[in-house]
C-alpha cells in the first residue's frame, strides 16, 4: 500500500504503509502546542484495509475537508471519518482566534479527476450563490489574512471590530451584513454558520472564512474590492 505525506508550514510527515499520524497540539505533528482551545489530539490518518482515512478524534472540533479546486467540500465532525481519495485534500479547522490548514498527498490516490476545459481556475466562483458588493467585501475583510499568507500554516481571522474597521463601517452594519451572509449561506447547506435553530454559531466568522477561501467563494484576485465603495441600500 502506498504511503501519504502531510505538508504543514513547508514541513512534511510521511505515513508508511501500517503506521497512524496524529496531528493537534501534543501529538505526533504538533500543530500548536500553546493553544488551549486545540484538541491535544485532534485528527488522526490512519490505514483500514487497503484505504487511508482521516478520522476526527476531538470532541469538539470540527474540519472542513476540501480537494484542491474546492468542488468538493466535506465537514468532518468529531468523530467522523473520511477516506482519503484524492491526491491531494486539503484540511482546515479553527481552535480559538486562530484558524490552521494543511494539505494531506496520497502517493497512489483511489480516485483521479480527469481535468476539463469547464474545471474551477483560481478566478472561478463556486456554488449557485450570487453575492452583493459589499456581502462580499465583508467576507474579504475577514478572509485577507488567510489569503495573503503563502502555503499552508496559520492564520487568525479578524474580530467584527478589526474587519468593521478595516471596512470604515460602523460595527451595527457589519454586525448585520454577516447576520445576512451567514443566513445566505445556511440556507443552501453550508453547515456551521448555525448553532441550533434560529441561532448563529459563536464561530461563524472562522467558518465562514473556511468555507469562502476553499470553495473559492473569494480569492486573492478579489481583494481590490476592499477599496471599492459599496451601496449602502444591498
Amino acid at each position: 500500500m502506498a504511503a501519504v505525506s502531510v505538508e504543514f508550514c513547508g514541513e512534511w510527515f510521511r505515513i508508511e504503509e501500517g503506521e497512524e499520524l496524529t496531528i493537534g497540539r501534543d501529538a505526533q505533528l504538533t500543530i500548536d502546542e500553546d493553544n488551549p482551545f486545540l484538541h491535544r489530539q485532534f485528527l488522526s490518518i490512519v490505514q483500514v484495509d487497503s484505504m487511508w482515512w482521516l478520522v476526527n478524534i476531538g470532541a469538539r472540533l470540527s474540519a472542513t475537508i476540501t480537494d484542491t479546486t474546492g468542488t468538493m467540500q466535506a465537514w468532518l465532525a468529531p468523530g467522523a471519518r473520511i477516506p482519503l481519495v484524492f491526491d491531494v485534500t486539503k484540511v482546515v479547522f479553527t481552535a480559538g482566534p486562530t484558524t490552521y490548514d494543511l494539505s494531506i498527498h496520497a502517493e497512489s490516490p483511489e480516485f483521479e479527476r480527469t481535468p476539463s476545459v469547464d474545471d474551477p481556475v483560481g478566478e472561478t466562483t463556486v456554488g449557485p450563490i450570487a453575492l452583493t458588493l459589499s456581502q462580499k467585501q465583508l467576507i474579504l475583510a475577514l478572509a485577507e489574512p488567510m489569503l495573503t499568507r503563502e502555503g499552508s500554516g496559520i492564520s487568525s481571522v479578524p474580530t467584527s471590530a478589526q474587519a468593521a474597521a478595516r471596512l470604515g463601517w460602523p460595527s451595527t452594519k457589519f454586525n448585520r451584513k454577516l447576520d445576512n451572509v451567514c443566513d445566505k449561506l445556511d440556507r443552501i447547506g453550508v453547515r456551521g454558520l448555525r448553532g441550533g435553530p434560529g441561532k448563529l454559531a459563536s464561530n461563524r466568522r472562522a467558518r465562514l472564512v473556511e468555507h469562502a477561501v476553499f470553495s473559492r467563494l473569494v480569492t486573492i484576485d478579489d481583494l481590490p474590492l476592499l477599496e471599492k465603495s459599496a451601496d449602502d441600500e444591498d
